[in-house]
């Protein structure tokens, strides 16, 4: 007899909720949910209602067994469940409103996963999920912890190294570059292989072979090149592509291009307010369409939000392991060995072959010289992040802040981080003890 899943989203509030909803829907035949369990906080439980209900109409309008309960009880979602998912965000957006604005003060990059929001964000969240991983481990110790919870390879690694749940990372960004490639030359996904090399957020694409013609030359020399709604649109300059000899994440537009962006950034703030506003804006409209009695689908406008795909890649992931495929995914997992020069429980984000006892990290075939100082470099300050996150320990955070290649000096870095500490104090009881 076919085993009936139970699965928990904790953060099941999300806007993202109906993307999820919808890929359990239609893989159901490899991927048999019996229940389907959506946790969120009492602040959030309207947007968990609202969400909820959409996610019972679109279940009932496909005529499949899927129980959909709604809970502020995390423990009784987690209990004998088969996948935890987490898509949580501690403090809402308007702690991520902070995480964007006070760096700008200071002249410095403003964004929710990287850089001193990313570290708050990091701060905030690491100590919630552990507390959840410590309720995973005594009710459901077989479960997978798949967590896209940002920023997503530092709060992964800190499970790893302070839970035993087993926990797999994700991002929408490596789906995100695959569905791009296929429209681009017309072509399904599973005749390309890209191979991503570095860590979340922080990767480079050294491969992209198309039915095994190498395509990647070709895409260093596009100007505009691949970018996503929550980065502006810069083109990459394309000698400079070239030299670089692989594809990066837009995110590295951060770290590449900084007065670029940051001027962006600053009038963006002064124009439309930060990117958590933005948002606010979009997941209102949602939340609006979601309320309708009538809607049985995941509407059209939830692509607008940065993260589309998340929910997808999370769906293939649980269907892989649940199966026992052998498919290629890029997931954030433990480096051992496969990046030499970093520790061997540090995170990385690479190819993993699925399988059903987790994924098996592939060996990178290129590492260009000139990029192992910059991986290293915000390696180490996501360590000193996390250690800082469990312990509240000053001293560790100061030396995260100012060892991120993107804070200037000791003499920004200590005012920022304390006008930021100051600012979450709420979420960070571990930094404020009497």
């Amino acid at each position: 007899m076919t085993k009936r899943l139970k699965i928990a989203v904790i953060g099941g509030g999300s806007s993202y909720t109906p993307e999820l909803v919808e890929g359990f829907i239609q893989y159901y035949d490899q991927l048999p949910v019996s229940e389907l369990w959506l946790v969120d906080i009492k602040e959030g439980l309207h947007k968990l209602t609202t969400v909820g209900e959409l996610a019972k109409r679109m279940v009932e309008k496909s005529g499949l067994p899927i129980e959909v309960h709604l809970t502020t009880d995390r423990r009784k979602a987690i209990e004998g469940t088969d996948f935890v998912s987490t898509q949580m965000r501690v403090g809402m957006l308007e702690a991520r409103a902070l995480d964007e604005s006070i760096p700008l003060k200071y002249r410095v990059i403003g964004q929710e996963t990287t850089g001193p929001g990313g570290m708050m964000k990091a701060l905030r969240t690491i100590p919630v999920l552990l507390d959840i991983c410590r309720d995973i481990e005594e009710l459901a110790p077989n479960a997978w912890l798949l967590n896209f919870t940002n920023p997503a390879g530092m709060v992964t690694e800190a499970i790893s190294r302070y839970s035993k749940v087993r926990s797999i990372g994700l991002c929408n960004a490596p789906i995100g570059l695959l569905k791009w490639l296929s429209s681009r030359y017309g072509v399904s996904p599973d005749q390309i292989y890209a191979e991503f090399t570095g860590l979340n957020h922080l990767h480079w694409v050294t491969r992209i072979e198309i039915d095994g013609e190498n395509k990647l030359p070709e895409l260093l020399q596009d100007r505009e090149g691949y970018s996503a709604s929550n980065v502006p649109q810069h083109g990459w300059d394309p000698t400079f592509l070239s030299a670089l000899g692989a594809l990066p994440s837009y995110y590295l537009k951060y770290f590449y291009m900084t007065g670029t962006m940051l001027d962006e950034q600053l009038k963006s703030h002064s124009g439309n307010g930060t990117r958590a506003e933005v948002v606010k804006r979009v997941e209102n409209e949602l939340f609006e369409l979601y309320k309708n009695p009538h809607l049985q689908d995941k509407p059209k406008q939830l692509e607008q939000r940065g993260g589309a795909y998340y929910s997808e890649a999370a769906v293939n992931l649980m269907r892989s392991l649940y199966n026992d495929t052998r498919d290629i995914q890029t997931l954030n997992v433990a480096n051992r060995g496969i990046i030499d020069f970093l520790p061997d429980d540090a995170v990385i984000e690479v190819n993993c072959v699925i399988t059903k006892n987790g994924p098996l990290p592939l060996p990178i075939t290129g590492l260009p010289e000139h990029i192992k100082g910059l991986i290293h470099a915000v390696k180490t300050y996501e360590r000193l992040a996390i250690d800082a996150a469990v312990t509240g320990d000053w001293e560790k955070a100061l030396m995260a802040m100012v060892h991120h290649p993107l804070v200037p000096s000791v003499e920004v870095a200590i005012p920022l981080l304390d006008e930021m500490l100051e600012a979450n104090k709420a979420y960070l009881p571990q930094f404020f003890r009497d």
